[in-house]
């Protein structure tokens, strides 16, 4: 079974991209890519409020694998 969880070593800020690039078989870059261009076309305030809220929410990596 798959599981979402904040990666541990492949983080730049709190590892929520490189999470979803793991759940979703994608390289971490395109996913941090992506959240950027949404982030801007979304004038930044919905993502912001959405990446941390995801911070909050999604384990990580070292909870989920002990």
């Amino acid at each position: 079974m798959k599981r979402l969880y904040r990666t541990q070593y492949d983080r730049k800020v709190a590892g929520i991209c490189g999470g979803l690039a793991k759940y979703f078989n994608l390289d971490p870059t395109v996913v941090r890519i992506i959240m950027i261009l949404l982030f801007l076309f979304s004038l930044g305030f919905p993502m912001l409020i959405g990446y941390i809220i995801a911070i909050f929410i999604i384990p990580n990596e070292e909870d989920v694998m002990e």
